[in-house]
């Protein structure tokens, strides 16, 4: 998969052909079925398959004050549920949720990109809803309270991709710079969420017990990026630029670790990105349920330096724009 300035092909109709091998590569589009019933399966790996069956939705609100996050992840036999509000002006995490519970009662997500997901434990909710041409997200717990609709009506250029991942395959979707409208309410303040953009990731996969990854992302009108190592890899590095949508080669990821506010040097092999990260605050959380573990590291600040066009060859300037870094290790 070597970069290319022409269109990515359009998305398969399935993940898996008809004589079940999966429609591996990098596309633009939406996988109409996310069904891996199709897939061709090792004897001894068909007979933990259900338990290798990961799926999670998740949505990024940006917003000049501030970042909010949100996710709802069906893992084999756990599930779990992640909502925060990072207020850039105190440099922290004003607002979380977090959670985890067993899968199909307490969570729950659709074989869908951008569909379904919820995780209720109590009177504790955090959901996704689907209807037709928007994506409703809300968060309903004491310590965070939120309500958005993300307008998918003009989504742009969406990434999929499939790959084999770490153990039979996964599929990726990933949108960004989507309208929005709703607010969010953190520590008892009523915060709207107008004039911020949502960034989509979906996922549908058969992957291994040990997943580990290292991401940067970032998008606003015009210009977005998604870079990976670890997990999938350069089978979701992808660059959007002037409503165009492009591959991009291996991504590495320079940091001080001894200094966590030190800034990050992102790049990729191919020269068309190379940022510098400048972390504002971090959360992180540790998971455990029924022998499942999960830790996740996300570092919130602005990118700056620049992108190459594929195309054009134009280099474009990159100035403070808000994403994420994060560091994500799992035994699910």
């Amino acid at each position: 998969m070597d970069p290319s300035p022409s269109p990515l092909p359009p998305a398969p109709e399935r993940l898996v052909h008809e004589r079940g091998v999966p429609a591996f590569g990098m596309y633009q589009g939406v996988v109409g079925s996310l069904s891996w019933a199709r897939l061709q399966t090792p004897p001894l790996k068909r007979l933990t398959r259900r338990l290798h069956h990961k799926r999670w939705q998740s949505v990024t609100f940006a917003h000049a004050r501030y970042l909010v996050a949100v996710t709802v992840l069906e893992a084999g036999w756990t599930g779990a549920a992640h909502a925060f509000v990072f207020d850039r002006e105190a440099g922290r995490v004003v607002a979380e949720f977090t959670a985890a519970g067993l899968p199909g009662r307490r969570a729950a997500v659709e074989d869908r990109a951008f569909g379904d997901a919820t995780f209720r434990t109590g009177s504790r909710c955090v959901a996704f809803r689907r209807a037709e041409t928007r994506l409703e997200v809300t968060v309903n717990a004491p310590e965070l309270k939120l309500a958005a609709h993300v307008d998918l009506s003009e989504p742009g250029p969406v990434l999929a991709t499939i790959a084999p991942a770490n153990w039979l395959a996964h599929a990726a979707h990933k949108s960004g710079a989507l309208p929005v409208a709703g607010y969010v309410e953190a520590g008892g303040v009523h915060l709207p969420l107008d004039g911020a953009t949502a960034s989509l990731d979906s996922a549908n996969g058969l992957l291994a017990r040990d997943t580990r990854w290292c991401r940067a992302s970032a998008q606003r009108p015009g210009l977005g990026f998604n870079l990976a190592t670890g997990f999938m890899g350069r089978a979701e590095n992808a660059l959007w630029l002037d409503g165009a949508l492009f591959r991009l080669t291996e991504a590495s990821f320079a940091v001080d670790a001894t200094d966590p506010r030190s800034p990050w040097r992102v790049r990729t092999a191919d020269g068309l990105v190379d940022l510098e990260f400048r972390p504002e605050g971090e959360r992180g959380d540790a998971l455990r349920h029924l022998g499942a573990e999960q830790r996740s590291l996300q570092r919130v600040g602005t990118f700056n330096g620049h992108v190459v066009h594929p195309a054009s060859g134009q280099t474009r300037r990159v100035d403070a724009l808000l994403g994420l870094v994060e560091e994500h290790a799992s035994r699910w």
